[in-house]
């Protein structure tokens, strides 16, 4: 569908709704189902908003480093499979910069706000 309001729009409106009109009205255990909800909207939002972006880079880089084409699912499981059976390891290059980059791009969807990620985003 591409009329407007697009989804991402749309989960951030209802998560903002949420957060600034509706948690002032509530305490207690609702409160925190609600900042759950609240969480797990602004985490959808970020995916609509980050994952196709970060799932292209995650295929170049697996194309690159495996040599071969698929979807990211395919590529993620033959990599799997060949560190299982120790054809790829650490010492592989590009295989640690990929799990790094891999890794930072999940929590900028997961853990914007953890400590350590904000740090290596610094660095």
């Amino acid at each position: 569908m591409q009329d407007e309001p697009t989804p991402t729009e749309l989960t951030k409106a209802v998560a903002d709704f949420l957060r600034n009109d509706i948690t002032p009205l509530i305490s207690g255990h609702q409160a925190f189902k609600l900042r759950v909800a609240v969480n797990i909207l602004d985490l959808v939002t970020r995916q609509l908003t980050q994952e196709e972006g970060s799932d292209a880079k995650e295929v170049e880089r697996l194309r690159a480093l495996m040599g071969m084409d698929g979807s990211v699912t395919d590529l993620n499981r033959a990599l799997a499979e060949r560190i299982a059976t120790g054809e790829i390891d650490l010492a592989t290059p590009g295989l640690a910069e990929h799990l790094w980059a891999t890794t930072m791009d999940k929590l900028a969807v997961d853990q914007p706000n953890y400590a350590s990620y904000k740090r290596e985003l610094g660095r």
